[in-house]
């Protein structure tokens, strides 16, 4: 049998080899359950249950009421039936040569199993030690290592200047972009939750930005955006946050008219269902107060939604985004200003070509 221990921190390392390079493994296998593997996995795993979700509970519920050599039993018979078809599914048409990483929870009995079985077919397996758990701890200690050799470059301006569109304009121009909302899922404002589109979990969110940040040269700028501590219910990792609040800023100047237009556009789900906008509306009574809110509600209602964007623009978002930013990045004053003509592609995309030659 050939089954390889190895620490969460070797595996980290071969983990920057692409899979199916020499050195670097061919297929990392999660042996947990879909919720599990749901909630966070591994960058690039597969999820191989060795118990499926259903089962994972009647072995835990036999488990409390039956006790353990009981549950035991038929946990390996559910152990085993899963595992005979992750082999028929997909292990027959592999060669000899195929190098797995398997993890389960804590390196258990789940990733042993199938570790075992595929040893003794001959394949040379790679087993976590600790599972997934001590890659976690391991992935978070790691963090602050990717982001100190990083140079930031912090992309600033208002609510509604349009600092998403610039992010994608500079990655379309070949510039390094750490976009912290698209990997959230969020649009990070008290309006920001993007309807129909769940926010991944905090850990699975520490991950893709562990798996983005290890992706970057650090001889070459890394653009992002001027985030809060939070985007929606997402925590930014400290390191990282404290990086980018002392790092340069470039600010994003759009006129007021081009912001208003700017945001009917990307939140059209709010212009299409005023329901919903209302609804939103609500956590903005503890900072503007009832009356305030109240009144924009019925603008919404008569379909004055533009009225609305700009008073939440000018008494609003304004103020507390010029307040956060002078109180949170060092460098706000000295901000390069970067003034787009409006907010179409093209004057985004001229925008990106002067900052990537420029400080890219």
């Amino acid at each position: 049998m050939s089954v390889n221990f190895i620490s969460a921190q070797d595996a980290l390392a071969r983990m920057a080899i692409p899979l199916g390079t020499p050195g670097g493994f061919s297929t990392i296998i999660d042996a947990r359950s879909e919720d599990e593997y749901s909630l966070d996995h591994l960058p690039h795993a597969v999820n191989w249950p060795s118990l499926n979700n259903e089962e994972r509970i009647v072995v835990g519920t036999m488990y409390k009421q039956q006790g353990a050599f009981e549950a035991q039993k038929h946990g390996a018979a559910k152990v085993a039936a899963n595992i005979s078809r992750h082999i028929q599914r997909e292990v027959l048409e592999l060669p000899k040569n195929w190098q797995p990483l398997i993890y389960c929870w804590r390196g258990g009995k789940r990733s042993g199993s199938l570790s075992m079985v595929l040893g003794q077919i001959g394949f040379k397996v790679n087993l976590i030690e600790g599972g997934y758990k001590a890659f976690r701890a391991a992935m978070v200690q790691d963090i602050p290592k990717r982001v100190a050799p990083l140079q930031f470059k912090v992309i600033s301006g208002p609510t509604g200047s349009g600092k998403t569109r610039l992010l994608n304009a500079l990655a379309e121009e070949g510039a390094q972009v750490l976009d912290l909302e698209d990997l959230a899922c969020h649009r990070s404002s008290v309006l920001g939750h993007i309807p129909g589109q769940a926010q991944p979990s905090q850990k699975r969110f520490d991950t893709l930005v562990w798996q983005a940040l290890r992706s970057f040269d650090v001889t070459r700028p890394v653009f992002v955006e001027s985030e809060s501590r939070k985007v929606g219910n997402l925590s930014i990792p400290e390191s990282l946050m404290l990086a980018m609040r002392d790092s340069p800023c470039f600010e994003l100047q759009l006129s007021l008219d081009e912001r208003v237009a700017l945001l009917m556009e990307d939140y059209k789900f709010f212009v299409d269902d005023p329901d919903a906008f209302c609804s939103r509306l609500d956590a903005l009574v503890a900072i503007r107060g009832k009356s305030v809110v109240e009144a924009w509600k019925v603008q919404v209602a008569t379909g004055h939604i533009e009225n609305v964007v700009r008073d939440l623009l000018v008494l609003h978002y304004d103020p507390t985004y010029a307040t956060s930013m002078v109180r949170n990045f060092t460098q706000t004053a000295q901000a390069t200003a970067c003034v787009a003509e409006d907010r179409h592609p093209d004057s985004l995309r001229k925008l990106a070509k002067l900052l990537v030659n420029n400080h890219g």
